[in-house]
């Protein structure tokens, strides 16, 4: 499984940090990409850097996607991927547009592509319930991750669940198990073609 990496896309409060935390719990190789991040907000889980670095790297092609919300500017880039790749380590990567699921996508991986989903109302009260400071802006994303969603209906997804009904161990759980049932799959049709 190390040439893989996951995408997981949904809106806030659909359980993407709890969800890879269970990951790296079950299985070491998974490992959170931690995207670079220019401006105000949550520190945990982001290299932080400034707008002009995420600008020139921008210049110089070595973002896979670049993103502002939240009043700050976020990035992922090869040279952070292409390093969890280089030490055995299954990228886990954290997506509210449907457009960066799809940009992330060129980098050569093995990649499943995960929809998390809850309803506005679980949104909301985790975010209360974490302590967000920014309730209605998260609200406010939930809707447009929604919009999102509906615009892009024809996107495919490897996987989708529902975090509002599953726990978090049978969410990793079916992560990984559709990371090993791809990849067997794709040595299945290997196989079938070179005989």
């Amino acid at each position: 499984m190390t040439s893989s990496g996951v995408i997981l896309y949904g809106p806030p409060g659909s359980g993407k940090d709890t969800i890879t935390s269970e990951l790296t719990r079950l299985r070491p190789e998974f490992a959170l990409f931690e995207r670079l991040k220019a401006g105000p907000g949550r520190t945990t889980g982001y290299r932080l850097t400034t707008a002009e670095h995420i600008e020139e790297l921008s210049r110089a092609g070595e973002l896979l996607y670049r993103n502002a919300r939240y009043d700050a500017e976020y990035g992922i880039d090869r040279q952070g991927v292409a390093a969890l790749v280089d030490s055995d380590r299954i990228p886990v990567l954290h997506m509210g547009q449907v457009v960066g699921a799809s940009a992330v996508a060129a980098f050569p991986l093995h990649w499943i592509r995960v929809l998390l989903w809850c309803p506005l109302s679980v949104t909301e009260s985790r975010s209360v319930g974490r302590g967000d400071k920014d309730v209605e802006a998260r609200v406010k994303v939930w809707h447009e991750t929604r919009e999102d969603l509906l615009d892009n209906e024809t996107e495919p997804w490897t996987l989708i669940l529902r975090t509002d009904q599953l726990k978090p161990t049978e969410s990793a759980n079916a992560i990984i198990d559709a990371l090993a049932a791809t990849a067997s799959a794709e040595c299945r049709n290997i196989r079938e073609l070179v005989g």
